[in-house]
């Protein structure tokens, strides 16, 4: 057994996938669970590390024995838990297990409508992990961005959406709230919101860059509900000149954010 060098708690071990530690951490697993606890699975050193970089509050680390502890565990006074090869399978999400799973509690971001950010990504009914994955990603690459999910959009923090923002999770304000209230404040603010529809739609090459704005990603088979993009300031489409049926969710809003996000680069 490794000594713990991260702290002055001393390291446990689990070796088998009945104890109750184990049965704890597999609920989280559920949305249902995720939401009721405020705590979450991230899996893996990348993964870590970004966590403890953003100053996330990480409840428990589980290693697998044989492992050599991470470089960023010296940093946090964190509890670790050593386990098998069987158990790590047990609590891991993936067929393939990274090794380390740390319980992580789910970041919370005040003040977000006055935090002086200059966009805002309203998520409607996406549903696919890797879409909403990549368009966290995205919005973190940009910089001064929000996203706000919708009824029916699948959770930030299912394990497969985590994954998919490599870290990024950690960086920007993810909030589940009600869309329509949103685009209230943003009329009241004066903040444009624009929808993405090939109804009554826009190319979006025709709109300058905007100092603030909003964007409304829908589902990606039924694309935004009719109710909010009858709220919109404009509603704008990509033009596909190949013989593709559509463009993905997350790549669709890529190119709107970075057309429309205002930069001195």
């Amino acid at each position: 057994m490794r000594e713990n060098t991260g702290g002055d708690n001393e390291v446990k071990r689990i070796e088998s996938a009945k104890n109750p530690k184990v049965k704890e951490i597999k609920k989280l697993h559920k949305r249902k669970e995720r939401e009721k606890s405020g705590l979450f699975l991230i899996e893996g050193d990348h993964a870590l590390t970004e966590a403890v970089q953003s100053q996330a509050w990480i409840e428990e680390i589980f290693i697998e024995e044989h492992k050599e502890w991470p470089q960023v565990f010296n940093e946090i006074p964190t509890p670790a838990t050593e386990v098998t090869e069987s158990v790590m399978k047990e609590i891991s999400s993936t067929e393939t297990p990274k090794n380390i799973v740390a319980v992580c509690r789910v970041p919370e971001f005040s003040n977000v409508k006055s935090g002086g950010y200059s966009f805002f990504v309203l998520v409607d009914s996406i549903q696919d992990p890797g879409n909403l994955g990549t368009i966290i990603r995205t919005v973190d690459a940009l910089g001064k961005g929000v996203v706000v999910l919708g009824a029916g959009t699948v959770d930030a923090y299912n394990a497969k959406v985590v994954r998919a923002t490599q870290g990024s999770l950690f960086h920007v304000p993810v909030l589940q709230e009600d869309l329509g209230e949103w685009l209230e404040w943003l009329q009241e603010t004066d903040i444009p919101c624009f929808g993405t529809s090939l109804e009554e739609g826009t190319s979006y090459s025709a709109l300058e860059p905007q100092p603030y704005f909003a964007l409304i990603i829908g589902n990606e088979g039924a694309g935004v509900q009719k109710k909010w993009l009858e709220r919109t300031d404009q509603n704008l489409y990509i033009p596909i000149p190949g013989q593709a049926e559509s463009l993905n969710a997350a790549v669709s809003a890529g190119i709107l954010l970075y057309h429309l996000k205002q930069t001195d680069w």
